[in-house]
């Protein structure tokens, strides 16, 4: 089930008939209120959620999921005006899995819902990395340095799991933005760095792995570094 959050009517009735013609279930509120009832009875696979809003705008709605357990990793991918770029980099920063700018094509809508879906259902995770005094446990979303817990929002222990995962690799801006927000967007590179330096500041000398190749990307490496 796909939920819908948009107050345009002629726009919630287009997209749900195109899901809906695509073989999903999908269901469209109008205001925020309807919405927050239904997510009382059953939550979806998928929001798609529009920013602007009467009552309650779509920036703090995704602030209240991702602030609860039971709704933190719903994938959530924001409607934006097409020249809202502060929206935008806010949506992502925020937790927003990916966003799309209106006007859209069906067809290109369809192709982010499904490549978000295949994101929030990955191969297993490996049981545990460790690199010195840092321990990263992917199944029990559980990071260490020299045995102290680190708390970590849900996009920087992804992107820290991922340079793990590869450690010794440089990965690309690209690919990190597309693993992890599933953008390109070069202005969108902000978003990552942003994440990098308070990734490397809560992890304190741990931090020091993550290293910066000018130019690429960025990489985890499986020496220390002084």
């Amino acid at each position: 089930m796909i939920f819908l959050l948009e107050d345009d009517e002629s726009i919630r009735k287009l997209v749900v008939y195109a899901l809906q013609s695509q073989g999903f279930e999908a269901e469209g509120f109008a205001e925020p209120t309807a919405f927050w009832e239904k997510m009382k009875e059953s939550f979806p696979e998928l929001l798609l959620l529009d920013i602007m809003l009467p009552g309650e705008d779509g920036i703090t709605i995704l602030k209240r999921l991702r602030s609860d357990p039971a709704t933190a990793r719903l994938p959530v991918i924001m409607l934006t005006a097409k020249n809202a770029e502060f929206d935008r980099v806010e949506g992502l920063d925020t937790g927003a899995d990916d966003y799309i700018t209106k006007p859209f094509g069906m067809m290109e809508l369809i192709a982010r819902i499904r490549a978000v879906l295949r994101r929030a259902d990955p191969a297993p995770a490996k049981e545990g990395y460790r690199f010195g005094i840092l321990s990263v446990q992917p199944l029990r979303h559980e990071v260490r340095v020299r045995d102290h817990p680190v708390e970590l929002t849900q996009k920087e222990f992804r992107l820290l799991c991922l340079l793990c995962e590869n450690a010794g690799i440089v990965l690309t801006r690209s690919v990190l933005m597309d693993r992890i927000w599933g953008v390109e967007a070069e202005y969108e590179n902000r978003t990552l760095d942003v994440h990098i330096r308070t990734l490397r500041a809560k992890l304190g000398d741990a931090g020091k792995r993550i290293e910066t190749v000018r130019g690429i990307g960025y990489r985890l490496t499986e020496e220390s570094r002084t």
